[in-house]
């Protein structure tokens, strides 16, 4: 699994977006930070409570200036049916059905057959700045992600629980 300081791999995928099939390249984002969350397959228990909360949080995400893009292994016309079953997602879910951007960013299951529950936030430069994964029975925490997001983006020391409006350690790199 890629860590931090690590370059990101580019992609050129399909995605579903707004109800239609277009491409997405990694090149072509143009945010401060881009959330890359891979999940292990549409019309799942747990995948949707993920992909509809990051859905629920993408205006707080843009107000931090950062991109979301989901990731699985089901192909872009799952996507589309499973998006509009969802009520609309209204970011990038990427088609991986070869399974070679997960194992790219060193998530996917071999086993399993499925991208492991991961997440990636990718710096300007397109370097990962923090990565995280977690079993596929277990949901990730959205507000969790958008507290690191947000820890990210203050360039400062920022403690265990740290939340916006508390204080910060200096910006230098002693840990």
């Amino acid at each position: 699994m890629l860590k931090p300081g690590d370059p990101a791999p580019p992609f050129d995928l399909e995605c579903a977006l707004d109800g239609r099939t277009a491409r997405l390249s990694l090149a072509r984002i143009s945010s401060e930070l881009v959330l890359i969350f891979f999940y292990p397959r549409d019309f799942s228990f747990i995948c949707p409570t993920e992909v509809t909360g990051f859905n629920q949080a993408l205006k707080e995400f843009a107000a931090e200036e950062t991109s979301i893009v989901g990731v699985s292994i089901d192909n872009v016309d799952s996507h589309l049916r499973w998006a509009r079953e969802l009520g609309g997602i209204g970011y990038p879910i990427l088609a991986d059905p070869d399974g070679s951007l997960a194992r790219a960013y060193g998530v996917f299951d071999e086993d399993a057959k499925v991208a492991l529950r991961a997440t990636f936030i990718l710096d300007r430069k397109r370097k990962v700045a923090y990565s995280s994964s977690c079993p596929l029975n277990i949901g990730r925490s959205v507000s969790e992600t958008l507290r690191i997001v947000r820890a990210l983006r203050t360039g400062r020391l920022c403690p265990a629980d740290w939340t916006p409006g508390a204080e910060c350690g200096p910006t230098d790199r002693d840990f």
